[in-house]
């Protein structure tokens, strides 16, 4: 088993452990809102570099994507819009940075398997940056409303099948089933201007939201 199936499948175990355990995080006290400061958190990129978020938003604003676990079905359809949405945010002057649960290796190997853009992603399996930034874990039935009933009653035995399932499909699930995403604009003095917390985990926001914020932020 190489470096890479190792993680994998401790991350598989993760999975496991909370979905056995269920969502325990599903409050964030003192969530930074549209005016506050952005928390500026240091994280490791995907080449293994520490990296600060502002290092991100020192110059002109940067669009933050807290991403979903990198099992999820609902990362991947944010990976296709991402796609195309790219191009349209960096045009409106933004510094655009993925955050998610994986470890460097990990998040290299999931950007180049759904041909994720050409930016950064940052590393934080500890959760820092998403408690941080106020994203809380959700409830089933933000996560597993069309999923079969045994599911939604977060079953043991409905989530070892579910993992076996993934696995023979070759997209295991990782990292955190209960982690809600969220994307935020920061503008070039580290303030939020635009907090979008995901309700549910296909709630994905309208671009024209993130450009025009995008935009209001960069005449700053």
């Amino acid at each position: 088993m190489d470096a890479l199936e190792q993680l994998v499948k401790a991350a598989e175990e993760e999975w496991l452990e909370h979905w056995k355990r269920g969502p325990t995080r599903t409050r964030v006290a003192n969530a930074p809102q549209i005016g506050d400061r952005a928390p500026d958190l240091e994280l490791e990129d995907f080449r293994g570099k520490r990296v600060r978020l502002s290092d991100f938003w020192r110059d002109r604003p940067a669009l933050l994507l807290f991403w979903r676990h990198y099992g999820c079905g609902c990362g991947l359809e944010r990976s296709k819009r991402l796609a195309a949405e790219y191009t349209d945010y960096v045009a409106a002057g933004a510094n655009v940075v993925i955050v998610g649960q994986g470890e460097p290796e990990r998040a290299r190997a999931y950007a180049k398997k759904y041909g994720l853009p050409p930016c950064p992603i940052l590393c934080d399996p500890a959760f820092h940056a998403y408690i941080a930034y106020g994203l809380p874990e959700a409830v089933p039935a933000q996560i597993l409303y069309d999923a079969p009933e045994d599911l939604q009653r977060c079953e043991l035995e409905a989530g070892l099948r579910f993992i076996a399932a993934r696995r023979e499909m070759g997209r295991p699930l990782v990292d955190n089933p209960w982690q809600l995403p969220g994307e935020f604009v920061v503008d070039a003095s580290g303030t939020i201007r635009l907090a979008y917390r995901y309700q549910y985990c296909e709630d994905f926001p309208d671009p024209r939201v993130h450009v025009t914020a995008i935009m209001d932020a960069a005449k700053t």
